[in-house]
């Protein structure tokens, strides 16, 4: 009955961006509803044959939200075709959301019992640093930051399917290591810091996001990659001085490297000095070059509470990354804050889901997964969504689901089927 909604409400938003736009109904709203409608039902099937204790939010709401997406894509290459020329977005990112059900159904079909992932934590994090310093062994960048790895004529973000991968090293690691890394240490300021030796998983992760973001000038997956790691440290061994250490570890490192690496102090600029952009070019501060960020905060606010209607705004003025790093504008300008705050209560809905697993299940290596893929969800719709509303500097990662991407399409499918694995093992083992 939910998927059964979820499609009423992504058919209802296709239709009416297509009267927003032209004035008539679209013309490929039946390959649309049903391409939605056959994901939705195989993806069902898979559920309830392989998984059929799953918690029964999280399928609905991961389909709401990739189907408001290519809603979204779809209104946004009719504005962009007549604006700046470009080609349409829609029809791939829908193969690559075929692929990424494809790749969630897989996972679900075929992994029996999550808890096989503990034997290969050690494999995982090798492949999950190989991918991750994989962009900066190619040449060039885009946008000013080495996240793409090109294969001929293909490109991918390996930082989409490490942030899976960490979060089950880590959830491995530290059941495994959980008493040695609370050892009593010393006193200071009312606190008990972790003994020198033990920081070393700390340091050596802290130093890693440095030079993810210096050589790759990725401020988006340095701060989800350490913030993940210092969250699921607290949860394991609820010391508050672990999380202080991890804090302060990243504000010295967030400074040192936006102090000296141009491009990141360039996104530190424009989140300052936004509307600076418009001043002559000799009054403006040093490295700001873009104009996007003044945009985005146009677009929140020309769409007010109610928004001016899908296919009715301009949120093509935000130029290429309109259709990723900046879709939620198009939510803000065209569904306004109401749609806006709908959106974020669906990821809200999701990542409570996850957490609500982690309580439910009765293995520690479970518990953490869950809290893991629950955490990386709430990090990157909070860096993504943090950035564009001028919360704290861009970082250009994808919003889930909603963004055009393959990479992080069919990276957050995976997190979804991982995530209903262990929702199954847990409900499971409460049943026994």
């Amino acid at each position: 009955m939910l998927l059964l909604f979820v499609l009423f409400i992504v058919t209802f938003g296709y239709t009416d961006a297509g009267l927003g736009l032209t004035g008539q109904v679209p013309d490929g709203l039946a390959g649309f509803v049903a391409s939605q409608a056959c994901c939705s039902l195989v993806a069902h099937i898979a559920v309830r044959r392989f998984a059929a204790r799953a918690d029964p939010l999280i399928l609905p709401l991961a389909m709401l939200l990739t189907g408001l997406g290519l809603v979204l894509i779809h209104r946004l290459d009719h504005s962009y075709k007549e604006r700046w020329h470009s080609g349409a977005m829609a029809p791939g990112q829908l193969i690559w959301t075929v692929a990424g059900v494809g790749v969630a159904i897989a996972v679900i079909a075929f992994l029996k019992d999550y808890r096989r992932l503990q034997r290969y934590i050690y494999v995982t994090m090798a492949a999950a640093l190989v991918l991750l310093i994989a962009p900066a062994m190619f040449p060039g960048d885009s946008y000013g930051a080495k996240r793409w790895v090109h294969v001929g004529p293909l490109t991918f973000q390996p930082g989409e399917f490490v942030k899976v991968m960490i979060a089950i090293f880590f959830a491995g690691y530290l059941v495994t290591h959980r008493d040695a890394l609370t050892l009593t240490g010393r006193r200071f300021l009312g606190m008990r810091l972790p003994p020198g030796r033990q920081l070393g998983p700390i340091v050596t992760i802290w130093i890693i996001s440095l030079l993810v973001l210096v050589f790759e000038r990725d401020l988006g997956t340095s701060l989800i990659f350490f913030g993940l790691f210092v969250v699921m440290l607290y949860a394991a061994t609820e010391r508050t001085s672990w999380v202080v250490c991890g804090v302060l570890m990243a504000a010295v490192g967030a400074f040192a490297v936006g102090s000296t690496e141009p491009h990141v102090k360039g996104r530190i600029v424009a989140w300052l000095h936004p509307f600076d952009i418009y001043l002559p070019p000799d009054q403006r501060p040093p490295g700001l070059v873009s104009d996007q960020a003044a945009q985005a905060l146009f677009s929140f606010g020309s769409g007010g509470v109610g928004g001016t209607g899908l296919g009715l705004g301009h949120p093509d003025l935000i130029q290429f990354a309109g259709r990723s790093d900046f879709i939620l504008t198009s939510v803000g300008e065209e569904l306004g804050l109401a749609g806006t705050m709908a959106v974020i209560v669906l990821y809200a809905l999701l990542i409570q889901r996850g957490l609500r697993t982690a309580l439910l299940a009765n293995d520690p290596f479970g518990k953490l997964l869950s809290l893991g893929l629950a955490v990386v969800l709430a990090l990157q719709v909070f860096v993504v969504a943090g950035g564009v509303t001028g919360l704290m500097p861009l970082t250009g990662k994808a919003l889930p689901f909603l963004a055009q991407g393959g990479s992080s399409m069919v990276a957050n499918w995976l997190l979804i089927a991982v995530m209903i694995k262990v929702s199954d093992g847990a409900r499971r083992q409460q049943d026994l």
